[in-house]
């Protein structure tokens, strides 16, 4: 079967058409009705690569990842200019926060704001507290911080959002608020992300642990951060031990130690 991150079967592109995420989290599917591959929030681009009844073949600009979504899960592009900053929030009806909610977004989410109160940005999809916006232009400068946003965060396999995430999902949110491109998936992460390190140096907060199929960020030289099955959350994890205990259960050695390149 097509992997879902290579280009997608040219047979299929019969369109492209620019489009975002107008939902506040959607599953991409290997095809339509299909596994969960990875998930886009809330003002994610995409290309329209392929119309198939009420599905959309599609590409994520962000990090190239192809496969399927709802066609109600999509809308005319808008120019974002504010982007989730906090692991979680709402938009309200209202700029009250006793007044109804209209949605639940997650950290990384994009929307357009439409006015400024002292409280809340009016957004394409409700006022939303302005303390959990971030300017579009802005950009974090260390990944852990960012990670450690989904601290508790419970575990889903190709989950990407702060109700649900895993170990790729949680790397690519934290480098991808930091301006550093990175894929969805842990193998091409372990293939294109940060400079591949000799074994036995030392850790250093922001290098990257990958093992097949998983990846953990270095918060300090003896622990790390991830998203991990053990505890099904994010959680953190002495070096050591979470080498020990991976290896353990039959997941394998570490198989790259590799340093980030922070802007």
């Amino acid at each position: 079967m097509t992997d879902p991150r290579d280009t997608p079967d040219p047979n299929l592109v019969t369109r492209a058409d620019p489009m975002q995420i107008s939902c506040p989290l959607i599953d991409l599917r290997r095809q339509p009705d299909g596994k969960r591959e990875r998930q886009l929030l809330l003002g994610d681009t995409v290309t329209v690569l392929h119309h198939d009844a009420d599905w959309r073949l599609i590409r994520a600009e962000k990090d190239g990842f192809h496969g399927y979504v709802p066609a109600r899960a999509l809308g005319a592009p808008q120019a974002a200019t504010h982007r989730m900053s906090a692991r979680a929030t709402h938009a309200y009806e209202r700029p009250d926060l006793k007044s109804p909610d209209l949605a639940s977004l997650s950290f990384g989410s994009r929307v357009t704001a439409l006015s400024e109160t002292a409280g809340f940005i009016e957004t394409n999809i409700g006022f939303i507290p302005r303390q959990h916006l971030s300017s579009i232009d802005h950009l974090d400068t260390d990944p852990v911080t960012v990670a450690e946003l989904f601290l508790g965060t419970p575990y889903l396999w190709g989950g990407n959002s702060g109700t649900g995430i895993d170990c790729s999902g949680l790397v690519q949110a934290a480098c991808l608020a930091c301006g550093i491109p990175c894929s969805g998936d842990s193998d091409q992460q372990c293939d294109r992300l940060g400079t591949l390190l000799p074994s036995e140096s030392p850790y250093q907060r922001n290098d990257l642990l990958f093992w097949k199929g998983h990846v953990a960020l270095v918060t300090d030289p003896q622990t790390m951060l991830h998203a991990n099955a053990g505890d099904m959350a994010v959680a953190r994890e002495g070096i050591e031990a979470g080498i020990a205990r991976i290896l353990d259960q039959g997941d394998g050695p570490v198989i790259a130690h590799k340093r980030l390149q922070l802007p």
